[in-house]
Formats: structure tokens, C-alpha cells, sequence
């Protein structure tokens, strides 16, 4: 097969993941081209049409137009700048990594710990926002009205404290002044990092978040989550926020095992590792 790599439209951190994803197709008996129109599969970075990434809409429509698969590149969220999504035809739960049912040697070898669910009836209940130009967030409202009707949802069944927590690129400064015992917290940038934010569940009772990488880390940690079906962390969350007082948690183990499925190091990525198991499905 011939792959497209759309490195043209890369964030800044992309081109190490290129490079490696490239290598491994022509290891595997494939050819690529880059910012090519004529090829079987395309290769993007991430599905946020905003910024660089913008033309890379263009290209996900013409494939989904045309049903040819897409590959697309993108953050981790397991271990940020170490590991990195590689999926078909979307990001999170959207998209086709593979096999499930894996094993725990992934889990071992990325060095995972599940912490205990934590039962924190004193802590905050943190809304984690996301970008409203990615196309996880297709369907949805401006993230503003999202996060709004999220709080007024929540005020049904309890007055906790809620923490506003917006996407680091998509700010919602005042919201926190319209409702009684909510707080806006601005995410910080952790140091010597391209694009790895603070992200710190110690005081949390729970986390709202439709379909990015906060829910799954927060389930990591032992937080309770309340997602849409798109979220990675869907089969081990709460679909709806009247189980708020008393949400499920369930057992994570086979979740842990396939979440680290989604996710390579740069070094597996180039040996093709995720490429063979993705390959019968393009």
C-alpha cells in the first residue's frame, strides 16, 4: 500500500513521529509519499482542524468521502511526550486501535498502577473542558454552553464544589462568577514540556469530560468519571450525572490492559508494532 504522511500539517512535536511511522512502513513492505493526494491511506496529525492542523480537514473528508481508511497520529495521554496514539479513523474511543481483550504486558512494560478508587466525599467535582474546533467535538455546543448546562445538570442532585477546568488553548474566563461555590482553575504548563499541563486529582471527587485524555487519567488515579460514549474511558465510567451521589466503579484491570494498546513509544512505533496490528483493518 501507498501511505500519504501530511507532515505539512504537524503540530511542532509531530515530525519525530512522522519520521518513525515512516520508517516502519517501508520495513513492512509499504511506500509513502509526504502531502501526497494520491495514495491508499493518509496519515494525519490529530483530528483538531485549528491552527496547522486546519487543512488536515480537508483530508479527513476526503477520505471519509471516498471510504478509504485514515491513520491519524496523535498525543498520548498515558505517559504525554513518551507515548503516542496511533488509531484509524479517529482519536479516543472513535477509533480502531486493534485487538481488545490484550494482555497485561503492555500495562507492565509502560510500568501502570491503578490507584484504589478514591471515595472523597469532601472534594471538588472537576469539569475538564476540550477544544471546540476538535472534531471530537463535533456534535456538542460552544465549550462555554457545554460546561453551563453541565453545572446546572450537576445542581440537580448536589451543591459540591465544582472546579472549571477549560482545555489550555480554549479559555472561559468568568464562567465560575454565574454559579454559587464554582472556581476556575488555569491549567500551567509543566516545565521543560512542548504542550504537558498540570492536571492534579488529590483533591477530587469526581471529573466531568466528554471524550479527552483527563477522564482516563483520572481513572488511573482512582477517580470516578462521568464521559460521553466517544471517551476511552467509557467502560469504566458513568454515562449520566444523576449517579453523581453515588457514581459506579467498576473493575479497571481489562480497560488498563487495552488502554495501553493505543499508545507506543517512538522506538515501537518505528519496529512497526502498532502498524502490525493495524494493518488487517486498512
Amino acid at each position: 500500500m501507498k501511505f500519504s504522511l501530511w507532515t505539512n500539517n504537524g503540530a511542532l512535536n509531530s515530525k519525530p513521529v512522522f519520521t518513525a511511522f515512516g520508517s516502519s512502513l517501508l520495513d513492512h513492505g509499504h511506500t509513502f509519499a509526504y502531502n501526497d493526494m494520491d495514495c491508499d491511506v493518509d496519515v494525519i496529525w490529530s483530528v483538531l482542524w485549528n491552527g496547522r492542523m486546519a487543512p488536515n480537514k480537508t483530508i479527513w473528508e476526503r477520505a471519509k468521502s471516498e471510504k478509504r481508511p485514515i491513520i491519524v497520529l496523535e498525543v498520548g495521554g498515558i505517559k504525554r511526550g513518551t507515548t503516542w496514539k496511533v488509531g484509524i479513523n479517529g482519536i479516543n474511543r472513535e477509533a480502531n486501535f486493534g485487538p481488545k481483550g490484550n494482555d497485561d504486558s503492555r500495562v507492565k512494560k509502560l510500568g501502570l498502577k491503578l490507584q484504589p478508587w478514591q471515595k472523597n466525599p469532601e472534594g471538588s467535582i472537576i469539569i475538564a473542558g476540550q477544544h471546540q474546533y476538535s472534531n471530537q467535538w463535533r456534535n456538542q455546543s460552544l465549550p462555554t454552553v457545554w460546561v453551563a448546562e453541565t453545572i446546572e445538570q450537576i445542581r440537580k442532585y448536589t451543591g459540591r464544589r465544582i472546579v472549571i477546568r477549560p482545555h489550555p488553548r480554549s479559555p472561559m474566563p468568568g464562567l465560575q462568577y454565574e454559579f454559587e461555590n464554582v472556581v476556575l482553575q488555569t491549567p500551567t504548563q509543566v516545565p521543560n514540556t512542548y504542550d504537558d499541563f498540570d492536571f492534579d486529582t488529590s483533591n477530587a471527587y469526581a471529573v466531568v469530560n466528554w471524550s479527552s485524555n483527563p477522564a482516563s487519567q483520572a481513572v488511573i488515579n482512582g477517580i470516578p468519571v462521568f464521559v460521553g460514549p466517544d471517551s476511552l474511558a467509557w467502560d469504566v465510567g458513568n454515562p449520566t450525572l444523576n449517579l453523581i451521589n453515588n457514581p459506579m466503579m467498576p473493575d479497571r484491570t481489562q480497560w488498563l490492559n487495552d488502554l495501553a494498546y493505543t499508545e507506543w513509544t517512538l522506538e515501537e512505533i518505528e519496529q512497526g508494532l502498532p502498524l502490525k496490528r493495524l494493518t488487517s483493518y486498512l
